[in-house]
């Protein structure tokens, strides 16, 4: 999940352009970065993860190779609710993370939703942690390719302070840091015995809770489309590419306090399995 100044993509939700990736350089970092874009090489394609996108634009305020979905005898995309089945989803779990999933179409949706859970979660911001994520759901040459580029982007402290953190990546004392992935749906856009692309749809949640946060929590919407392998009997991640949206009208609701926004945070646990 990319950054970079001025980023332009072609095509919204539903487009079919295609966009480049890249990371920030050391003067150039924080440009627009509710725009997303890919990359054919998978060193640069894996570059910087999913909720990155969304901690960036929260600092300035301010698509992939995958097939098309296909069509039912209306011309409308066909659907497949993500269901209930007699499918055992995980076999195994590795730290906090579910592995070891079926060798299906199912699987690679279940796959792809969980490490996206992971890659977009306040774990990324703690070293060790990040690297056991890292090293649990990319696929081994990749996730020792782009290990130090995590590590510097994530260990930027220009980029720490812009969102409000400390150079450890931890909130100040009194606030809570928030960042999670919210699934919404997933859709498979390819597939055969060694590979899977699927689409994951999402909200997210960034910000800083508490008394005097120059951040509060805000939502974004996001689709993100997984490039999958199926590796030593497990599905990884090889690469993403990311759009923005669909995007719903918000409701005219009151937003939370600050306190209430704290307490919800440290009381509900985020979900960490799909299916």
């Amino acid at each position: 999940m990319s950054l970079g100044d001025d980023h332009e993509s072609s095509g919204g939700y539903g487009g079919t352009g295609q966009t480049r990736t890249r990371l920030p350089d050391s003067g150039d970092a924080f440009g627009d970065p509710r725009r997303r874009s890919s990359s054919r090489s998978l060193v640069t394609v894996v570059g910087v993860v999913v909720l990155l996108i969304a901690a960036i634009a929260f600092a300035n305020r301010g698509d992939g190779d995958g097939s098309s979905s296909t069509e039912g005898s209306s011309g409308k995309p066909e659907t497949s609710a993500t269901a209930p089945t007699g499918t055992q989803p995980v076999k195994s779990k590795t730290g906090d993370i579910a592995t070891g999933y079926a060798h299906t179409e199912q699987g690679a949706q279940s796959a792809a939703t969980n490490y996206g859970i992971a890659l977009g979660s306040a774990d990324m911001y703690d070293l060790d942690k990040r690297h056991a994520i890292v090293n649990t759901v990319y696929a081994p040459d990749v996730a020792t390719a782009q290990l130090p580029e995590f590590d510097q982007v994530y260990s930027r402290e220009s980029f720490l302070e812009k969102i409000g953190l400390t150079k450890d990546g931890v909130a100040p004392s009194g606030q809570t840091f928030v960042s999670r992935v919210v699934p919404v749906g997933t859709k498979v856009t390819s597939y055969n015995n060694s590979t899977a692309s699927v689409a994951l749809w999402y909200t997210s949640l960034f910000g800083l809770s508490g008394e005097g946060s120059k951040n509060p929590v805000t939502e974004s919407w996001y689709t993100t489309t997984y490039q999958l392998k199926w590796v030593d009997g497990d599905w990884k991640v090889t690469g993403f590419t990311q759009k923005d949206g669909p995007v719903p009208v918000g409701r005219d609701q009151r937003a939370s306090t600050a306190e209430d926004m704290s307490k919800a945070v440290e009381e509900y646990g985020g979900f960490t399995y799909a299916r």
